[in-house]
């Protein structure tokens, strides 16, 4: 049976992982957040779609033929 000792240095980087684990997840969170926003403002699916700045031809709207 081995006797188990945490050492205060353990102690420190627990507390350091523990904050850059809070970071990460803030920043995941603002990307996330910027996400949603994002495809919100556009509303129409159309919109979203086009916003690559690619000239689609499929999306183009068709011309009368009669001319």
């Amino acid at each position: 049976m081995a006797i188990h000792v945490e050492h205060e240095i353990h102690q420190r980087r627990k507390g350091r992982n523990f904050g850059v684990l809070g970071l990460l997840i803030f920043f995941v969170g603002i990307v996330f957040a910027l996400t949603v926003v994002k495809v919100l403002e556009l509303g129409d699916a159309k919109k979203f779609e086009t916003f690559d700045h690619v000239a689609r031809p499929a999306l183009e709207p068709a011309e009368e033929a009669s001319q």
